[in-house]
């Protein structure tokens, strides 16, 4: 049973490592064409997905943009949730910025 709860609770980080990636990439496409790429960025990720508390940081080159978001993931599947913490997962994506 606890086996099968952890897969669960596994399950669930995966998905929000997936979310934040998805959310990387939608905020360095954004930030990449505008002309505010920080609030584009911010955005542009809270709008890509569905978890809560996302920290984005946009670093602004000459020629690039990188956009790196962070999100917590509760544990809270009931038995192993409790055993191992809320997970912070994070994603960076690089563009080009365009003119």
């Amino acid at each position: 049973m606890v086996f099968l709860l952890g897969a669960v609770q596994l399950t669930l980080v995966i998905r929000g490592q997936l979310a934040v990636t998805h959310a990387a990439r939608a905020a360095a496409r954004a930030a990449s064409v505008s002309a505010s790429p920080t609030r584009a960025a911010a955005t542009a990720a809270r709008a890509a997905t569905s978890l809560e508390r996302l920290d984005v940081r946009t670093e602004n080159g000459a020629r690039t943009v990188r956009v790196t978001v962070l999100a917590r993931v509760p544990t809270d599947v009931p038995l192993v949730g409790a055993l191992i913490g809320d997970v912070t997962v994070s994603a960076t994506a690089v563009m080009a910025v365009e003119s």
